[in-house]
């Protein structure tokens, strides 16, 4: 099978291209029975998308717009999602495996209690999106990304890498996170670094942390004072 590896972690992409496996092109995420099997579903322009219940296996998704999308118990294993437009997605108590998303607008989205297996997310935005619960339980990479003013609340990334992302006003609220893998990443505006406990960084990203917890503890340096 195929992998990507950043550093230390090394993820495991969905085996489509194997010998043997046809995919089938669909109009409808809606299986028999919720199930849905060696598929292609491209091109989508939907008002709204509502899943529950459902497993996608063995597909790919392209160029998919929605305005409202809500996922909920879909698990998704081997599956590819790319150039998709899946902007304020509400994605709930689900499991993603061998899953990857690339070039794809997540912006506004609320991922809550997913759990993330060898997951990839490359050049994504989630700008202004929440993720609550969400657990890492094996390799998760987020490769040039953009996660602005994002919130990270509750969660164990402890198995996520973060590579060339933009962390602009990313508040971490609560978690574990031993481990994370937050190097080659502009740390300074981060919320919440006391969150981070045992994560992993390099030396110079030291000074980043402090300037962040300056800003976050509203601090006065006695130099800007006028003590006249």
């Amino acid at each position: 099978m195929d992998s990507r590896k950043v550093r230390r972690a090394s993820v495991t992409l969905p085996a489509l291209d194997e010998l043997g496996v046809y995919l089938s092109n669909v109009t409808s995420l809606e299986g028999r029975r919720g199930r849905v099997v060696e598929f292609q579903y491209a091109d989508a322009n939907l008002r709204e998308l509502d899943l529950t219940e459902a497993h996608l296996l063995d597909g790919r998704i392209q160029r998919l717009r929605t305005q409202r999308a809500r996922f909920h118990e879909v698990r998704a294993d081997s599956v590819q999602f790319s150039d998709c437009d899946l902007s304020s997605l509400k994605w709930s108590g689900s499991k993603l495996s061998r899953v990857t998303f690339s070039n794809c607008k997540l912006m506004g989205a609320l991922l809550e209690e997913v759990t993330l297996d060898n997951v990839l997310f490359e050049n994504c935005k989630f700008d202004y999106s929440t993720l609550d619960q969400v657990r890492a339980t094996g390799p998760v990479i987020f490769s040039k990304c953009t996660l602005r003013e994002t919130t990270i609340r509750t969660c164990d990334l402890s198995s996520v890498t973060f590579e060339a992302c933009d962390l602009r006003l990313a508040e971490f609220e609560g978690g574990t996170y031993r481990g994370c893998d937050l190097r080659g990443n502009d740390l300074t505006t981060l919320r919440g670094v006391a969150e981070l406990k045992k994560a992993l960084i390099d030396r110079a990203q030291v000074a980043e942390l402090a300037e962040a917890l300056a800003a976050e503890l509203e601090v006065t340096y006695g130099e800007d004072l006028d003590d006249e």
